[in-house]
């Protein structure tokens, strides 16, 4: 069964506490992700907002909780993992020292193949469809070929909105899909 990874935005949800508390809350009952990133890169008050996140995410039973880039507070806490950049692949053995599992973002064969021999545990390949400010998208083509050519477990991310493109993901063996947009 593919598996779904919740991507938050400033876009979509607050930085006010309670705001945020309630938005995501909502999402997950509604969305019910295996997965579910805290991603904000401009709130001053992450820490606060991403132990908001951490415990309105322990509430569901079946959802990890991960946070971005900052894989110390992950660990601090208690997140299941961190989503580290592609710019951040020094810090996959790191982050897998203090007990978390990894995310990375990757763009290319040559870094999944990196992620996956550094130790991360998943990797984001995208954007698969067009998404804004993201440059030409892969295709499911490539996805494909991506998801055979390792074993680490692939979520196709970029401009995945409706039904329709999450089967088409389905059918190339990705282990899920992650999203922004879709999830609000």
């Amino acid at each position: 069964m593919l598996q779904k990874y919740l991507i938050t935005s400033r876009e979509f949800y607050s930085d006010t506490p309670a705001v945020f508390r309630n938005i995501l809350h909502t999402q997950l009952v509604k969305h019910l992700p295996e997965y579910a990133l805290y991603r904000d890169k401009t709130n001053s008050n992450y820490a606060l907002q991403a132990e908001h996140f951490v415990e309105v995410c322990s509430q569901f039973e079946n959802v990890k909780s991960f946070l971005h880039r900052d894989y110390s507070l992950a660990a601090k806490l208690g997140a299941y993992g961190v989503h580290l950049t592609s710019l951040d692949f020094s810090n996959i053995p790191k982050a897998k020292a203090l007990g978390l599992q990894v995310v990375i973002s990757t763009h290319s064969e040559e870094e999944v193949l990196k992620a996956e021999e550094l130790g991360a545990d998943y990797v984001t390949y995208s954007p698969i469809f067009t998404t804004p400010n993201k440059g030409e998208p892969k295709g499911v083509d490539s996805l494909e070929k991506i998801v055979q050519s390792t074993n680490i477990k692939v979520f196709a991310l970029g401009g995945i909105l409706e039904a329709k493109q999450i089967e088409s993901v389905a059918k190339t063996g990705a282990y899920g899909f992650a999203s922004i947009r879709y999830f609000y």
